[in-house]
């Protein structure tokens, strides 16, 4: 990243639009624009992109000036700004995604109303007028065109559809992000209800928008001048347990090879966020597969190392969202990624009908799973929300390959992550195709739900578990019926652990 130009220059390169250079204030003078009630959008998603000098000075003003506000953004916001936000009591009702653990308190104390969404469904709802509008967009940008035009910075997220929609729009240029980013985004909203065009996005490399977020700059009703970098990604390196996970995947994925089903070239892949999915996507780097394409959400730090190994091609995603040590490796060199990549908004990078056309194989990770196949990725104990669902039930319906990933036991044994019934259910077993434990893999396609227990008992559950778990089934089977359960057991691991600290 070059040194940032002098000021003469700063406005020509980072506000492009000269009529513009009037509406520069103090992150406090465009906060003040933010009143009490208001729905207020904000850009952000996995740490990434976040607008950073408004909600702080929110947070300050709510000291002397309390105010509520709905805050939309496009997943997880860094720099503890939600924390922040949730403390001055500014968040009152909060969606589609979240990952602080501050707000996560407030949310399960039931001081923050949280809305749970798939991240594809939020801004069809703002359009179709089923939530309040956007009062206020508060967007991440690397600068504006002489149009009026947002480059966004390292997501998209909800952004582009936060700034055409709202009432007004507040832009924080972060002279940090380089302006190198333009050219790197695909700006495209789909065509409205009732007579909607299918989205054009035939492979994972399609442009069928603009690099920039189009807006009438008369909406643009403040600009603040920022220089932060993202919040550091906290991704643990892959331990023994994430490499028998990813080893067990890249078996099947051979397997699938060898049926004809697969090339070397897989399908598209996409990977949910976190150090379990991130480690199963570098274990292809010892794979025999190659010319990889990912048309996912996130791009963590094994897209890159994947891209470095040569055996990525291609990127599309929503966010870059990296470590602090690959931040460093990346970004100086940013160019020489920038020609595979592309970031999209959230409502095409996770749209149900381009997953579905371009078959991808989408890997996620649980919190725990049943031996019938059902899904909790939310709710610790089936009421402690963690951080949402996410977009992992936009791919797993969808997908070619709907893959679950969770190591088989959690707090040093005490917990299995294989249980007689998930205390809370995200991805029904009829979204879920291949659950894979560092013990092994079940393969569940054309499986009706007894053949499936026996599988994830055989294959996936830990050994200090695995006797426990095919007795509750066996029993199960004398109560009969298609998915034999005993109801007042069901739940009992849960009950237990709540009790003793032990299922």
């Amino acid at each position: 990243m070059r040194p940032e130009p002098p000021e003469e220059d700063f406005m020509h390169d980072r506000i492009r639009h000269e009529a513009l250079h009037a509406r520069v204030m103090s992150a406090s003078e465009a906060a003040a624009l933010i009143k009490d009630g208001m729905v207020v959008g904000m850009s952000g998603f996995t740490r990434a992109g976040e607008a950073m000098a408004v909600p702080l000075a929110l947070a300050e003003r709510a000291k002397h000036d309390p105010l509520k506000i709905t805050l939309m953004t496009g997943a997880s916001l860094g720099h503890d700004l939600d924390k922040i936000l949730a403390e001055a009591k500014v968040t009152a009702r909060r969606m589609p995604f979240q990952s602080d653990a501050g707000l996560r308190r407030a949310i399960n104390a039931g001081e923050v109303m949280f809305i749970d969404q798939h991240l594809s469904e939020t801004v069809e709802q703002l359009r179709r007028g089923q939530i309040p509008p956007v009062d206020v967009a508060v967007i991440e940008a690397a600068s504006i065109t002489s149009d009026g035009g947002i480059i966004p910075t390292t997501s998209i997220g909800n952004s582009a559809s936060f700034a055409i929609l709202a009432k007004q729009v507040i832009i924080e240029i972060n002279t940090a992000q380089p302006l190198s980013f333009e050219g790197l985004h695909d700006v495209y909203i789909p065509s409205y209800f009732p007579n909607r065009m299918p989205i054009p996005v035939v492979t994972c490399d399609s442009r069928i928008g603009t690099p920039w977020i189009p807006i009438d700059p008369a909406k643009i009703a403040a600009i603040v001048i920022t220089e932060k970098h993202d919040s550091s990604a906290a991704i643990r390196p892959p331990d023994d347990e994430t490499r028998a996970i990813a080893g067990h995947l890249i078996r099947f994925f051979e397997s699938e090879m060898a049926a004809g089903r697969l090339t070397r070239r897989l399908a598209p892949l996409q990977a949910g966020i976190g150090t379990i999915a991130n480690a199963v996507l570098h274990g292809l780097i010892d794979s025999p597969f190659e010319d990889l394409r990912m048309y996912s959400e996130v791009l963590q730090d094994s897209t890159f190392d994947l891209m470095d190994a040569g055996k990525l091609s291609f990127a599309s995603g929503s966010s870059i969202t990296l470590s602090a040590e690959k931040n460093a490796e990346v970004m100086p060199h940013f160019d020489r990624y920038k020609p595979r990549l592309i970031l999209r908004p959230q409502e095409i990078s996770n749209h149900p009908e381009v997953v579905r056309r371009l078959g991808l194989i989408a890997i996620n990770t649980a919190l725990e799973f049943d031996i019938y196949g059902n899904v909790n990725s939310t709710h610790v104990m089936g009421t402690q929300m963690m951080n949402g669902i996410g977009g992992s039930g936009d791919f797993a319906r969808n997908a070619m390959l709907s893959v679950f990933v969770t190591k088989s036991i959690a707090k040093g044994g005490a917990i299995s992550s294989v249980v007689p019934m998930v205390s809370h259910v995200d991805h029904t077993e009829h979204d879920v195709d291949i659950l894979v434990t560092e013990q092994g893999l079940a393969d569940l396609r054309g499986l009706a739900p007894r053949e499936r227990a026996v599988k994830i008992i055989g294959n996936c559950a830990h050994p200090d578990w695995r006797e426990s778990l095919a007795d509750y089934y066996r029993r199960a089977l004398a109560f009969g019926g298609h998915t034999p359960h005993i109801l007042e057991e069901a739940l009992s691991w849960h009950v237990r652990l709540r009790k003793t600290g032990r299922m």
